[in-house]
């Protein structure tokens, strides 16, 4: 018997191997490629209504006392002292007044009867949609640490992002944008202190951090491909790229998660040259929409043309969008150490139309119960003076007020509750843990299960702490 094959023998062998290998390469795509892809849509751990959050950051710090908690016995106490005061509570403690009542007037709205400042005209018709925490607290007075602590659960530097921790549980909807995308301030006003370390992806892998939208010129750098090279030219050279990082990848013990989101990210920054483009040009969308949030009125064009990029990007599958109102120093920020009524003022005649304006948009496009709105700040203000020929408020760690709306929230109802006077969070007192607890379990995710081994222990963005704030949801 010959021990070589017949020549049909031969040709029954190749074709099945063809077929095998066929086989082979069809169940790797569908069961191996997402695997590969960090930012591939992932399962939550619940059902869950929300898909998408759009967080509008009031960055330096907004007075709770002059914006959505309403103290009328700090109306009545304006100018005495306040006795159970830590004068290092703020961050000046030479400079600690009398109680001070705020500067602006305040009515009831929607059927919840909500007290609203004036500084908020528009967004008082959404309070019947708002859940409102009146409880939440910080660990730090300084701005960077309080930062850190809000937007990472750490006061510290290094922690991967809230958003960051989204998309790595979550993954994107859109394999043509990024999943956690950034806007600052765009008036010259700098970014907010601790810069890019409030969207870092920390320990995570370098896929999950967030992008940050230049505030002028082109939003992001090298998007557009070079003018000397062709299409295929490019092509053929983030092929050789890949195969390069590839062949490095074969070539270590165990997997490499920087190299492989570097080989991710080429693929994501090819593929948003025709997307990014497309997804933040405003100009496609009608006059009418574009005056609902704002477009063209100087004093909050520059924050509505954010605000509609935002509800862009989340109708693409975009997971995670932060937005920053107000930039680095005192004055360029809700930080209003001088003039808090001129200070609020501006920044809330900034935000007011446009977040309004997002809220209705999201509402119409029946977009508004599959995504997340949150309006908070690091800090809220002392409910004392800091002195000045145009008086301000210092900071204050011991109360803030962070409001949410759509995505599984449940509307007109105010949670937790500060002293009569506002300086100190007494009645269902929120941490941020349990603030990002319960931000992730509106999003389908349990709090507790979503973790990442790094240094020899898993770690979650709410570490060892944190529950969920069952109160406000739907």
């Amino acid at each position: 018997m010959s021990v070589f094959p017949t020549r049909r023998q031969w040709l029954v062998r190749c074709g099945l191997g063809c077929g095998s290998l066929a086989l082979a390469d069809l169940l790797c795509r569908s069961q191996a490629a997402p695997a590969l892809n960090p930012l591939a849509p992932k399962p939550a751990h619940f059902p869950a209504k929300a898909k998408a959050v759009i967080w509008i950051f009031a960055n330096g710090g907004a007075s709770h006392v002059d914006t959505w908690d309403y103290k009328p016995e700090l109306q009545k106490r304006d100018g005495q002292p306040l006795p159970t005061l830590d004068k290092e509570s703020g961050f000046f403690i030479n400079q600690v007044g009398p109680l001070m009542k705020s500067p602006f007037t305040w009515k009831q709205c929607g059927q919840s009867g909500k007290w609203v400042s004036e500084l908020f005209p528009h967004l008082s018709a959404h309070v019947d949609r708002m859940a409102f925490i009146h409880s939440l607290w910080n660990e730090s007075n300084n701005h960077s640490p309080a930062l850190y602590m809000m937007n990472t659960g750490l006061p510290r530097m290094g922690g991967p992002s809230v958003g960051s921790w989204v998309t790595y549980g979550l993954g994107s909807e859109n394999e043509n944008l990024p999943g956690f995308v950034v806007m600052t301030d765009p008036k010259g006003r700098g970014l907010p202190k601790g810069h890019a370390l409030n969207w870092t992806n920390g320990f995570l892998p370098g896929a999950f951090q967030g992008t940050w939208l230049k505030p002028s010129g082109d939003p992001i750098d090298n998007l557009a491909p070079a003018k000397d090279r062709s299409p295929a030219a490019q092509s053929q050279q983030l092929a050789l790229m890949e195969q390069l990082n590839r062949l490095q990848l074969s070539e270590t013990s165990a997997a490499d998660r920087e190299l492989e989101a570097r080989i991710k990210s080429f693929e994501l920054a090819y593929r948003m040259q025709s997307a990014a483009p497309e997804a933040l040009d405003i100009g496609k969308e009608t006059q009418a929409t574009q005056e609902l949030y704002g477009i063209g009125r100087p004093e909050c064009d520059h924050f509505a043309r954010q605000c509609l990029m935002a509800r862009r990007l989340v109708e693409r599958g975009v997971r995670f969008v932060q937005i920053y109102s107000g930039g680095m120093e005192n004055q360029l920020s809700w930080d209003g150490h001088i003039d808090i009524r001129g200070n609020h003022s501006q920044f809330a005649a900034e935000t007011d139309r446009p977040v309004a304006g997002l809220i209705t948009d999201l509402q119409h496009r029946g977009l508004l119960d599959s995504t997340l709105v949150i309006w908070a700040g690091e800090f809220g203000r002392l409910p004392v003076s800091q002195p000045g020929a145009k008086p301000g408020r210092d900071h204050n760690p011991h109360a803030n007020t962070a409001w949410l709306c759509g995505g599984g929230v449940r509307g007109g109802v105010s949670y937790g509750e500060t002293d009569e006077v506002g300086y100190r969070a007494v009645v269902n007192m929120v941490d941020i843990h349990d603030f990002h607890a319960t931000l992730l379990h509106l999003l389908g995710i349990d709090h507790e299960k979503l973790t990442f081994f790094h240094n020899g222990r898993r770690y979650r963005l709410t570490d060892v702490h944190g529950k969920v704030i069952r109160e406000i949801i739907a």
